[in-house]
């Protein structure tokens, strides 16, 4: 983590706003604030109005007075000096679902990547859902079928917008089948961490760890040892064989260490967090 206090909520789909901890999780450090902000970001979808105007009600029927969309539909959206303002000034920033890659494309390189990464070191909460949340990972998946066996070329990966590093994540996990999917990442790119976050769930990341809120669960696919693949000597579209992947499967209130990458279960989860703040 660069920084190890800084907050960062990435949702697993469906309703956010009938996800109600995690909603509070995400407002926690702006509840208390007299002229709270929260810019949302809806560069994943293709409505970005009803969004916007979603979103507003959502977040200013929490009692957050200032609620200001950051529309990016084209790339040159990302360099506005109204839209960098309106991140400079929040107090927290909301992801919306939609498309991964739009987000990554529109943003990805440009001064507002760079403002959000410098407002996350500050200690700045980021959450966003679906789409918002598989855009923090270092790299992203930006196709592959849900259901299926684990298949050599059965994924497209791209890289993302790096905010939780050495990971790629994937959404609505259980409800779609993607451990295929995931598992086919992993196998092609070893180094970094598969979180597959359940809809209704919540990874949410601060002082070195994420802890799992919601109603479903964390699936976490770690390749750092594994010790065999047939990826390299097989043709495309053809089953992985994998040896040595470890697999842990996470509800709410258990945790995970992402720098010793080790879970930690609910009974230790509070003694280990406060240790490690």
């Amino acid at each position: 983590m660069q920084n190890r206090i800084a907050r960062l909520i990435a949702f697993g789909g469906g309703e956010f706003a009938e996800a109600e901890e995690v909603v509070d999780e995400f407002l926690e450090s702006v509840k208390d604030k007299n002229d709270a902000r929260v810019a949302v970001i809806t560069a994943a979808t293709e409505e970005p109005e009803g969004a916007g105007v979603k979103y507003n009600n959502l977040f200013r029927g929490r009692d957050i007075p200032h609620v200001n969309a950051v529309n990016v539909s084209e790339r040159e959206d990302s360099f506005d000096r109204g839209s960098l303002e309106k991140i400079e000034e929040a107090d927290a920033l909301f992801f919306t679902g939609g498309d991964q890659l739009h987000v990554t494309s529109l943003i990805g390189g440009s001064p507002l990547h760079n403002l959000i990464h410098k407002r996350y070191r500050e200690g700045v909460a980021i959450a966003g859902t679906s789409a918002g949340a598989m855009m923090m990972s270092s790299s992203i998946i930006i196709s592959g079928a849900s259901d299926q066996t684990p298949k050599i070329g059965a994924v497209e990966i791209a890289p993302g917008m790096d905010i939780i590093k050495g990971t790629i994540i994937d959404t609505h996990f259980s409800q779609r089948g993607r451990h295929g999917r995931l598992l086919t990442a992993v196998a092609h790119y070893p180094q970094v961490l598969g979180l597959g976050i359940d809809e209704g769930t919540a990874l949410k990341v601060e002082n070195g760890h994420f802890r799992v809120i919601g109603k479903g669960v964390v699936t976490v696919v770690d390749g750092s040892l594994l010790v065999h693949s047939n990826l390299p000597y097989k043709e495309r579209n053809e089953p992985l064989g994998l040896f040595g992947v470890t697999i842990h499967v996470l509800p709410a209130g258990y945790c995970y260490d992402l720098e010793r990458r080790e879970p930690i279960d609910s009974k230790e989860s509070d003694r280990e967090i406060a240790q490690s703040a």
